[in-house]
C-alpha cells in the first residue's frame, strides 16, 4: 500500500493530509494561490515530498490516491467570474430565470433585490417546441431557432450553452435534438442539458441548476486540466478523485460533466471526518463547525447520517442537486472588521484572504481582521504561527485595530479586539442555530466538533452562546475536511419525477418501479466504470412526498423492498412521522391523500478507509508539555493574565488540564477559558467541557 493524500483548497489556505502505509500521518498548510489554485496544490505536494526526504516524482510514484476538494466553482459564482453562458429555452419562457419563483424572497425587506441572472436576457434565446407534462410531444423542435441561437452565441463569445425546455424531464427528445445542433455548430462549447443535469419538475429550479452547471463547467474543466497536466508532468499515475457537494467522491471525468456537483465541494467532507473522530466517544449525533481563513461552515449529523438537501442555493441562485446541508457564512480568520452607518461594529463577510491577508501577515494588508484580534489579545503567538513557518507582525495588528476600530468607537485597543471576537462568535452561533434550531433540533443536545485553523480559539465562545457543554477538537482539526475526504465513498445521485397520488393503482406503481430500475441501471454502470464491484455498491432510495394541495414536499427514506412491493401504507406512515417532526402536525386521521413528486437514488461505492488510530493512555499530568507562560486577555476578568501555554503536539490520551490555558499545535491553537477543562481521548482528540 502506498501514500494517500487529502487536499482541500480554501480561500486562504490549501490543506493537506498525508497518510502513510503504516498509518503514519502528516499535515501541511499552504497559502492558496487564487489566480491558479493548482500552483498551491503542487507546492504543497512538494512540501510533503520534502518531509518524506524524497524527490517529488519518486514521492508521487508512491502515492496511490489523491482526494481533492476545491472551491474553484464556488468562488466563480460568488465573485461573478463564471464563464460566458447562453441559454436556449422554450419560446415564451426566456424570462423564467429572472422571474425566479415570482414571490418576494425576503418578505419584510423592501430593498432586497435578487442577484442578476447569470445569463443576461440577450443571451437567453427562445426555440419553438413544446412537450406536455405527461411527456407527449405537442410541437416538434424548430431546428432553425437553435441554429440561429448558436450563431448568436458564437458572435458573442459564449463558452457554455445551457438547454432547458419545458417538461423535458418527462421527454428529453427535443433537448437531445437541440444538443446535436449545438455540438455541430459549437464543438468547443461546454453543453449542459436539463434532462441530464436535473430531470425533475419545477422549471425555475431546473433552469437555474442547468445554467449554474454550464456557467462553471469550463472553469472546472480548465482547472482540472491544469491540475492533471501538472500531476502528469510530475509522473503521477495514481487515482485522482474529486469531492462533490453530496458528500461523496467521483472520478474527474464524471465531475466534469456535472460541474455543479462541486459547488460545495470542500465543506461536504466535514461530516465524514466528524463521524471518524467521534468513534472513541461512541457518538453518532453532533454538530460540526469549520472556521478557516475566509468562511465558517457548519453541519448537523444525526444518528450517523448528515442532513442532505435538494433545495439549496449558491449566492442566492437555486441549486437543486443533492448536497450536504451545510450553512456557510463569511466568518474566518481573515474576516475584516468594519463600522456600519449606524456606528455598529461588524465582522465580515469580506475577507483579507491569502493575498494580502490580515495586517499581521505583513504582506500589504491594512484592514483589521479576526486573526489580528487573536494576536493582540495573546491567543496567538507571533513566533509560532503555522508552526513557526510564518512570523506575525504584532505592531501591524495593533495599528490596524487602533486606527480603524478602537479610535472611531472610542474604545481601548483590548476592548476593540475583544469586541471583534464577540461579534464574530455571535455570527457563527447564529449560523449553527440555522441548521439546528430552525430544523427542530436543540443545539444543547449535541456535542460540537470544532475544526479549522481558527476554530478552536473560538469554540468555547460559540458554545457559551449556544449553551453547549462539550466540545471535541479533532487531532487533525486544522485540516479537518482534507482528513474527511480520505473517509468518503464514491457517490452518484439520480432523480426522476413521477407525479402521482400514492395508491392510485397498478399503472402508477409500475411507473415508480420503472423509474427506480432505470436509475439503478445507470448507477451500476457509473460505479462499474470507476472499478467498484457490485459487492461494494449500495443503493439508497428516497421519495419526495407531500399532502395533496401542498407546495413543499418532505423527503423520506424508503427501502428497495417497500418500492418493489408498493407498500405505500408503510411509506405514508414514515412520511406522517417526518412531517410531524418538521412542522408539528400530521394528517393521518383526516385521510388526506399523499402525493409523490420525485423518486431519488443515491448510489455509493465503498472505498478503502484509513484505520483509526488509538493512542496508549498516559498519566494525566501535562507538565512535560508546558512551553511557557504569556499574557492573554481574559474577558471574565477584564484584564490580561499570565496563562500557561502547552505544546499540543506533545499531549495525548489521558492528559488533562484546567483553564485558563492555551494549547498550541503546529497548525492551530486551542483556547481553554477559565471554568473549562481539557482532556485527550484515545484518538488524540481534545475534549473541552465545563
Amino acid at each position: 500500500m502506498g501514500f494517500r493524500i487529502g487536499i482541500d483548497v480554501g480561500g486562504t489556505f490549501t490543506d493537506f493530509l498525508l497518510l502513510g502505509p503504516r498509518g503514519r500521518s502528516a499535515a501541511h498548510k499552504e497559502l492558496s494561490s487564487p489566480a491558479d489554485p493548482s500552483l498551491a496544490v503542487m507546492a504543497g505536494l512538494g512540501a510533503l515530498a520534502a518531509g518524506e526526504a524524497m524527490p517529488l516524482e519518486r514521492f508521487l510514484d508512491a502515492v496511490e490516491c489523491i482526494v481533492h476538494g476545491t472551491t474553484v466553482t464556488t468562488n466563480a459564482v460568488l465573485t461573478g467570474a463564471t464563464a460566458r453562458t447562453g441559454l436556449i429555452t422554450t419560446r415564451g419562457f426566456r424570462d423564467a430565470l429572472q422571474m425566479r419563483r415570482g414571490i418576494r424572497e425576503r418578505m419584510y425587506d423592501n430593498r432586497y433585490h435578487p442577484p442578476p441572472p447569470i445569463v443576461p436576457r440577450w443571451l437567453r434565446l427562445p426555440a419553438t417546441e413544446r412537450t406536455a407534462a405527461d411527456g407527449a410531444l405537442v410541437t416538434a423542435l424548430d431546428g432553425g431557432d437553435v441554429e440561429r441561437a448558436a450563431e448568436r452565441f458564437l458572435a458573442e463569445g459564449v463558452e457554455a450553452v445551457a438547454v432547458c425546455f419545458l417538461h423535458a424531464h418527462a421527454n428529453p427528445g427535443n433537448e437531445r435534438m437541440a444538443a446535436r445542433i449545438v455540438r455541430r455548430l459549437m464543438p468547443r462549447a461546454y453543453l449542459s442539458l436539463s434532462s441530464q443535469v436535473l430531470p425533475q419538475v419545477r422549471f425555475y429550479e431546473r433552469t437555474s441548476t442547468t445554467v449554474l452547471n454550464a456557467a462553471v463547467g469550463p472553469i472546472l474543466a480548465r482547472y482540472l486540466g491544469s491540475l492533471t497536466a501538472k500531476l502528469a508532468a510530475a509522473r503521477y499515475r495514481g487515482a485522482l478523485l474529486i469531492m462533490q457537494s453530496n458528500g461523496g467522491v467521483a472520478a474527474p471525468a464524471a465531475v466534469a460533466l456535472l460541474a455543479a456537483t462541486t459547488l460545495l465541494s470542500g465543506p461536504a467532507a466535514a461530516p465524514a471526518a466528524g463521524l471518524a473522530c467521534m468513534v472513541p466517544l461512541r457518538e453518532t449525533s453532533f454538530l460540526t463547525m469549520d472556521m478557516g481563513g475566509t468562511s465558517f461552515d457548519t453541519a448537523l449529523v444525526r444518528d450517523g447520517e448528515p442532513a442532505v438537501t435538494a433545495s439549496g442555493a449558491v449566492n442566492h441562485y437555486a441549486l437543486a442537486l443533492p448536497s450536504m446541508e451545510i450553512n456557510t457564512v463569511g466568518a474566518g480568520g481573515g474576516s475584516i472588521a468594519w463600522i456600519d452607518q449606524g456606528g455598529l461594529l461588524r465582522m465580515g463577510p469580506a475577507s483579507a484572504g491569502a493575498d494580502p491577508g490580515p495586517a499581521c501577515y505583513a504582506r500589504g494588508g491594512v484592514e483589521p481582521t479576526c486573526t489580528d484580534a487573536n494576536l493582540v489579545l495573546g491567543y496567538l503567538a507571533a513566533d509560532y504561527f503555522a508552526g513557526g513557518r510564518m512570523r506575525l507582525d504584532h505592531a501591524a495588528a495593533c495599528c490596524a485595530i487602533e486606527d480603524r476600530i478602537a479610535r472611531p468607537l472610542g474604545l481601548s485597543l483590548e476592548a476593540a479586539a475583544h469586541g471583534m471576537l464577540r461579534v464574530i462568535n455571535v455570527n457563527m452561533a447564529a449560523a449553527i442555530r440555522e441548521i439546528s434550531v430552525q430544523k427542530g433540533y436543540d443545539p444543547r443536545e449535541f456535542p460540537l466538533v470544532c475544526a479549522g485553523g481558527a476554530g478552536p480559539l473560538h469554540a468555547a465562545g460559540i458554545a457559551a452562546e449556544l449553551g453547549i457543554a462539550r466540545i471535541v477538537v479533532p487531532r487533525d482539526a486544522s485540516i479537518f475536511c482534507a482528513a474527511g475526504m480520505l473517509r468518503t465513498d464514491l457517490r452518484h445521485d439520480y432523480v426522476r419525477s413521477c407525479a402521482r397520488t400514492l395508491g392510485d393503482g397498478a399503472a402508477g406503481d409500475r411507473r415508480v418501479r420503472g423509474a427506480a430500475r432505470a436509475m439503478q441501471l445507470e448507477a451500476r454502470r457509473a460505479l462499474a466504470s470507476e472499478g467498484v464491484p457490485v459487492a461494494r455498491q449500495r443503493m439508497r432510495y428516497r421519495l419526495d412526498l407531500r399532502y395533496q394541495g401542498q407546495y413543499h414536499e418532505v423527503t423520506v427514506d424508503v427501502t428497495e423492498k417497500a418500492l418493489a412491493a408498493a407498500d405505500w401504507k408503510a411509506v405514508c406512515e414514515r412520511f406522517h412521522a417526518q412531517h410531524d417532526r418538521l412542522y408539528g402536525y400530521a394528517l393521518r386521521a383526516e385521510g388526506t391523500p399523499v402525493e409523490l413528486l420525485n423518486v431519488r437514488l443515491s448510489a455509493s461505492g465503498a472505498t478503502r478507509k484509513p484505520p483509526l488510530r488509538r493512542e496508549p493512555r498516559r498519566k494525566p499530568g501535562c507538565a512535560g508539555a508546558l512551553k511557557a507562560r504569556r499574557p492573554a486577555y481574559l474577558p471574565a476578568r477584564g484584564r490580561f493574565q499570565e496563562v500557561p501555554v502547552f505544546d499540543g503536539d506533545r499531549l495525548g490520551h489521558g492528559n488533562r488540564l484546567q483553564g485558563p490555558a492555551i494549547i498550541e499545535c503546529a497548525n492551530t491553537s486551542i483556547l481553554v477559558p477559565p471554568g473549562w477543562r481539557a482532556e485527550y481521548d484515545a484518538a488524540g482528540n481534545c475534549i473541552l467541557g465545563t
